[in-house]
């Protein structure tokens, strides 16, 4: 028996729906909201025109070793939610809800992902000792990056006007 893991994140941005929703409708900002130790690339040639059934391809380093990642957009609604589903990856399971809800103050971000490792006992020791704390520093780090991102101050070039 696989068990399966949910993380959840919630995030508000002062800024307008469609602005939000774009910006994250474009896989290329993915690097921008990664952290470098994990040395992201997308295979995928740019532009990704994103969609339901689009393919992303990319690679990510995990412990030092490079692994390869397929992900299918298996739900397209925009500005208010996509999702992407591992195809091929580290997870043997992975479903990743992007949720934008408008607010009277601007978007309010919740990511719900729901995963699963297979391994047996080793996938349990792997989440209880590594793979939680993996995940909760990705999404602190992803946190800090929208919030540079979304400053009133700046938007960075790669969002979409």
């Amino acid at each position: 028996m696989i068990n399966r893991y949910t993380f959840s994140r919630k995030q508000f941005v002062p800024r307008p729906l469609d602005e939000v929703f774009s910006f994250f409708a474009r896989p290329e900002n993915l690097s921008l909201l990664t952290p470098a130790e994990l040395g992201f690339q997308i295979l995928t040639p740019a532009p990704i025109e994103m969609r339901r059934g689009a393919l992303i391809d990319y690679t990510i380093r995990l412990f030092g070793l490079r692994t390869r990642w397929t992900t299918l957009i298996t739900s397209y609604h925009p500005p208010h939610q996509f999702v992407d589903e591992q195809l091929r990856g580290p997870y043997s399971f992975w479903h990743h809800t992007h949720l934008f809800t408008e607010t009277d103050d601007g978007t309010l971000i919740t990511d719900t992902i729901e995963y699963a490792l297979g391994y047996g006992w080793l996938g349990k020791m792997a989440q209880a000792l590594v793979v939680r704390e993996q995940i909760e520093r990705i999404f602190r780090h992803r946190e800090l990056a929208i919030e540079r991102i979304f400053t009133p101050t700046g938007m960075t070039p790669s969002v979409p006007k």
